[in-house]
């Protein structure tokens, strides 16, 4: 598991933090709520999140940069449950490549393309981002399947019974088999 935080502005200008978590085999994405405060303490109780829901289960490591954000007691969480804690060496973002590259693809595709009023709107747009990430989003590192799709073999679809849907206010278009 990698993770990193990233920010998003506001149009009150308000600066929002986002805590991002990727699974390095599968490639599925989680978001944590998004705070305007994303101290050690906010930190660390989203980690504990994680482990009273069993998320964190069958995870060896965990990859981190030397956010000062990043305390003890957030290391300690994930020490409990077994998974050792790897930091980034100092002014090496390429140390944490997929959690940085999972951050350019949601600005890019998604946060740097709407508005924002505050937090609650910020959180329901990365839940459904978060639902077309790991169901539907292809990923070349897993043989162009979607984190949920791996292994299920699909059968083709005749293109005139393929419909196209759109996903989060237009910005991404996916495209399924029509009803009958």
């Amino acid at each position: 598991m990698a993770i990193d935080i990233f920010t998003v502005e506001t149009v009150f200008l308000r600066t929002l933090y986002v805590l991002l978590y990727i699974e390095v085999g599968t490639r599925r994405l989680r978001f944590r709520p998004a705070t305007s405060n994303p101290d050690g303490d906010f930190l660390t109780q989203q980690a504990r999140n994680l482990a009273m829901a069993g998320e964190l289960e069958g995870f060896g490591f965990l990859i981190r940069d030397r956010d000062s954000k990043d305390s003890r007691a957030f290391d300690e969480v994930f020490r409990s449950e077994g998974i050792r804690v790897l930091k980034t060496p100092i002014r090496a973002p390429d140390a944490n490549a997929l959690a940085e590259r999972a951050i350019r693809t949601v600005k890019t595709a998604g946060t740097d393309q709407m508005l924002f009023a505050g937090r609650r709107q910020l959180d329901r747009f990365l839940a459904g981002y978060e639902e077309h990430y790991n169901s539907r989003r292809p990923h070349r590192g897993i043989d162009l399947h979607a984190p949920e799709t791996i292994d299920v073999i699909s059968e083709q679809v005749p293109v005139d019974k393929i419909e196209r849907c759109r996903v989060l206010g237009g910005l991404i278009n996916e495209y399924h088999e029509r009803a009958a």
